[in-house]
């Protein structure tokens, strides 16, 4: 079985970058602190699960394109 690699860091950091969005416009969106974003960004941790669907619909993604 072959493991899928996350990869929420790299899209969000896409997404914010070709939209000019800062990470503290982005958590205001989603109503988190902007140093989650960040700690996402830097891959220090993940979102919870139950937030995937809506960063997801945020950011203009799947859920399944945060996996590789």
């Amino acid at each position: 079985m072959q493991m899928r690699k996350i990869i929420i860091s790299e899209k969000l950091k896409l997404f914010r970058c070709q939209n000019r969005i800062t990470q503290k416009d982005l958590a205001d969106l989603m109503g988190i602190t902007a140093q989650s974003v960040s700690k996402w960004e830097r891959e220090e941790c993940y979102p919870d699960i139950a937030l995937l669907p809506f960063l997801a619909d945020t950011i203009g993604c799947k859920v399944d394109e945060f996996f590789a």
